[in-house]
């Protein structure tokens, strides 16, 4: 897979370089975004840890990904800004895994645990009573 820089700006406010690129992937299927990461990071001389996959779009019948990525100057910085979507996106496949793994654990802890709430509130309710007057 070959990775060619179409633009880079670097955004001062934020402390991070804004990269568009294109990726060439011959006779293969799209490559996830931990490869893109990856590679982009060494074409980049940067930090794994500091390099995220914004976008990355393949059109049908072409082997070629254009895409967008941030660049940030330390990965304390990215900590702050990158939303929690876009970091589980870019995380490895092993590690992706283990979230999905907890997430589901969780999921599975919560019904038991609000069972005996719901029933409390399942009760039937009481009609206010009328005054006579």
């Amino acid at each position: 897979m070959d990775i060619k820089i179409i633009s880079e700006n670097y955004n001062p406010a934020i402390k991070r370089k804004e990269i568009l690129f294109q990726a060439k992937h011959k006779s293969a299927s799209t490559p996830q975004r931990f490869e893109l990461r990856q590679k982009l990071a060494a074409a980049v001389n940067s930090k794994l840890e500091s390099t995220f996959i914004i976008k990355a779009e393949t059109k049908t019948g072409t082997n070629e990904t254009m895409g967008e990525a941030h660049v940030y100057d330390t990965p304390e910085k990215a900590k702050l800004i990158v939303q929690k979507h876009i970091w589980i996106r870019n995380l490895s496949p092993e590690d992706r895994a283990k979230i999905a793994e907890t997430k589901t654990a969780k999921v599975e802890k919560k019904p038991s645990e609000k069972a005996p709430a719901k029933a409390a509130k399942e009760e039937p309710k009481k009609k206010p009573e009328e005054k006579k007057a």
